[in-house]
């Protein structure tokens, strides 16, 4: 027995002794496929493919206060400033946004008056945006205690826009953004701060509408496919409006579309228009002119064929990935 309990204990340690790691083995260190590097610059430069956009030349060229606030106190010679204040806010929201050539259309009478005396002309648009302040108010509420009292300043606003097609007219998109900003104080014994008229409050809930509505507004914009005209069509090359101002890139491809046919709807007795047809493709090589009134893009036909006598009735229009 005794015998048997030894030979047990010598397999065991046994076993043990060939499963150790003999002291001082460190395992062999095998490099990935990659290395350390350049997993992390492809971790630095992996990202979603970037949308290229075209910069759409749009303007503003209405937005009232189609509310009654202030109207009792305006003049027959006072403008709207609600409604200023609010284009203002917006075409800056755009201009900021770096997505938009925005032109300014609101003073249009005093832009003519300048372009007059320095000779310049109005650059044309593909959207224009209409729009107004259809709801603002103020409101103070309170609480009053023995020896406490609070109260609250709340301005709402609510504007509402549309964007119009230049060339057919026809409105395409409708929304409304609404903002609210509030102010509060309160008293405890006589101490404390005293609500007083804050003026701000109307900037702040302007502010907010806008910003509601700015997003609906930008998206729907970038939707639609950025178009130009063909200037001219000589040896091989193709002038067209647009350049480097406008997002276009050297080495850029776009198509040349013959436009669909007009046909009026019986059902809406409007006149619509059929799907184009692609003739051919062209890709920018170089650009001319210096301001956005006169710059344009030299291109080479890729594929296709374009007639010089027809060149005028096609359009160029970005290629959508």
């Amino acid at each position: 027995m005794h015998k048997l309990k030894v030979a047990s204990l010598c397999l065991i340690l046994l076993f043990v002794s060939g499963c150790a790691t003999p002291a001082g083995y460190r395992p062999e260190q095998v490099e990935a496929p990659a290395t350390k590097m350049q997993q992390t610059k492809a971790q630095q430069t992996t990202s979603l493919p970037s949308t290229k956009r075209y910069k759409q030349k749009i303007a503003i060229i209405r937005f009232t206060n189609e509310t009654n606030y202030g109207k009792a106190l305006m003049t027959d010679n006072d403008f709207d400033r609600l409604g200023k204040q609010a284009s203002d806010m917006l075409a800056s929201r755009l201009v900021k946004s770096g997505n938009f050539m925005v032109f300014e259309r609101s003073d249009i009478k005093k832009i003519q008056q300048e372009q007059t005396i320095s000779g310049g002309g109005l650059v044309g648009v593909d959207t224009v945006i209409v729009g107004s302040v259809t709801e603002f108010g103020r409101s103070i509420a309170g609480k009053t205690g023995f020896m406490s009292s609070t109260k609250v300043q709340t301005a709402k606003a609510k504007v509402e826009i549309r964007l119009v097609d230049i060339k057919t007219g026809q409105a395409f998109f409708s929304a409304f953004g609404a903002g609210e900003a509030n102010t509060e104080s309160g008293e405890i014994a006589g101490y404390g701060s005293r609500a007083a008229y804050d003026a701000t409050l109307n900037d702040r809930a302007i502010a907010a509408a806008i910003t509601d509505v700015i997003d609906k507004l930008v998206s729907t914009l970038e939707e639609k496919a950025w178009r130009t005209d063909i200037l001219e069509v000589e040896k091989g090359q193709v002038f067209i409006s647009g350049g480097a101002r406008q997002g276009i890139k050297v080495g850029d491809t776009l198509k040349v579309i013959s436009p669909g046919q007009k046909v009026k709807s019986k059902q809406t007795g409007m006149e619509i228009i059929l799907p184009g047809k692609q003739v051919a493709t062209i890709r920018v090589i170089s650009f001319f002119g210096d301001n956005e009134n006169n710059e344009g893009s030299i291109c080479e036909i890729v594929s296709g064929s374009i007639d010089p006598s027809s060149a005028a009735k096609l359009y160029v229009e970005e290629v959508k990935i």
